[in-house]
């Protein structure tokens, strides 16, 4: 469990009040005296995020506020772990059922990237109310943990190997059994898509496979982009598209997240992983605009646009989880731009054509308030990936539905699986909020693994 929270209950822990601004007058009513008439000496109006620190008669801290504003970010405890004095503090007041996300919350305020300073910090420290699992939030919190730091790192210090060592960290940490195929073995293994993507790079490019649990139990399969940085290719990114892009491993951080989180929890399935790690550079090797590269499924796939590599390397990776015929395969990509057009970074569309499978994921998202939203696999625009040369071109020849056309690509390489889902998550905070700092972001795996241990009890 997470240092920052403790079991014992102490009477003199210092009090939190979570406080909507249109509730500020009641509190201040229930708690007349020398905390209300702070309240309205301080101007605080109770807006989300803002904490005011509450003053005893001698001196010290009697209490905090925390402003919940209208109330509706479920997470705006992390904005508590950066402003309260180190000491000890209990939540008061009815929480009901928002406490748990309340405690996740304070919990992702304590999260700081400290790979490259000296820097360290204190932090807070919580008493669990009752009712709240400890051992689970924690759990969450430090699946959180790993995605932020895994996009963060950049990419000199997590190249493909690196991305498969981490990969490989969380497998051995379980005791799954895991396998990494590099370089030309790729060819030899017939991953010819993520070789060709990745052979321009410095470091090979490489197929990390994991699997745990019983051999017998429903099969579930994670697939997730791991593009440690991506130039564009020969069809070259412009400076201030690239700035970002070493978090275009976003989809294997993820996928790796919620691996740990199902192994953690023991949920009864055959797990399998796959990654795909990959760097999409610039050298006299590079694919090229226009080639036809043969598919592990062995469709012919034409290039349209080599900027557009995500998909490629998630075709071979998803053919070889389709092969198995798994109940369930979850692709997550950093995938398109178009996405954030059509539903900006903080929503996440989803693609499946199993209409069950999509309510589920809605009703996990919403108990889980971590947002999502189903986006069509529109059958019309299929015709638009028609390669006059080629089974398909990856890409169409136009700027409309680019993230339906991505997800349209990547369906073509999924026959027997019982149910598919495609994420195309951005997996980046590009504005503060609190617990939630700028730089990279979980997406999707709260829900998934809500959806899962409703699905799979553990073992």
């Amino acid at each position: 469990m997470l240092d920052i929270f403790v079991t014992a209950k102490d009477a003199a822990a210092t009090p939190v009040w979570l406080v909507r601004s249109a509730e500020l007058k009641h509190w201040c009513a229930e708690h007349a005296g020398a905390g209300a008439a702070w309240v309205e000496t301080s101007g605080f109006k109770a807006e989300a995020g803002k904490v005011l620190l509450l003053p005893d008669g001698s001196g010290g801290l009697s209490g905090a506020l925390l402003g919940t504003g209208d109330g509706a970010d479920p997470f705006v405890t992390g904005a508590l772990a950066g402003a309260l004095p180190l000491r000890t503090y209990r939540l008061a007041g009815r929480l009901g059922e928002a406490a748990a996300d309340a405690v996740l919350g304070f919990a992702l305020g304590a999260y700081s990237f400290n790979l490259y300073t000296a820097r360290t910090r204190e932090y807070p420290r919580l008493i669990l109310p009752d009712g709240v699992d400890g051992e689970e939030t924690s759990r969450l919190a430090s699946a959180i943990f790993m995605v932020r730091d895994l996009i963060n790192t950049p990419t000199n210090d997590l190249s493909p190997a690196d991305l498969a060592d981490a990969a490989l960290d969380v497998a051995h940490a379980h005791g799954a059994k895991a396998n990494v195929i590099v370089g030309d073995d790729l060819l030899t293994q017939n991953y010819p898509m993520v070789h060709a993507v990745g052979r321009a790079a410095e470091v090979a490019p490489r197929l990390v496979d994991f699997t745990w649990g019983r051999v017998d139990a429903p099969k579930v399969t994670l697939v997730g982009k791991g593009v440690c940085f991506d130039t564009g290719g020969l069809d070259l990114k412009p400076s201030s598209a690239m700035l970002l892009m070493k978090k275009d491993m976003g989809g294997a951080a993820n996928v790796l997240a919620l691996a740990a989180l199902i192994m953690g929890a023991k949920l009864d399935v055959r797990l399998r992983v796959l990654i795909p790690a990959v760097e999409n550079s610039v050298a006299g090797n590079a694919f090229r605009p226009g080639d036809v590269l043969k598919s592990r499924k062995g469709l012919s796939v034409e290039i349209g646009n080599t900027d557009a590599e995500g998909r490629l390397i998630l075709a071979d990776a998803l053919t070889e989880a389709d092969s198995e015929a798994p109940d369930l395969v979850i692709d997550m990509a950093t995938l398109t731009g178009a996405a954030r057009t059509a539903l900006g970074p903080e929503l996440p569309p989803f693609y499946t054509d199993d209409d069950a499978l999509a309510a589920e994921i809605a009703d996990a998202a919403l108990a889980t308030s971590d947002p999502l939203w189903r986006m069509p696999l529109w059958k019309p625009y299929d015709a638009w990936l028609d390669s006059k040369i080629a089974d398909v071109n990856h890409v169409s020849d136009g700027a409309f539905a680019g993230s339906i056309t991505a997800a349209l690509f990547l369906r073509r390489f999924i026959d027997k699986s019982k149910a598919w889902v495609h994420f195309d998550i951005y997996g980046w905070s590009a504005k503060p909020r609190p617990g939630r700092p700028v730089g990279g972001e979980a997406q999707a795996i709260r829900a998934l693994y809500r959806l899962l241990k409703n699905r799979y009890a553990p073992l």
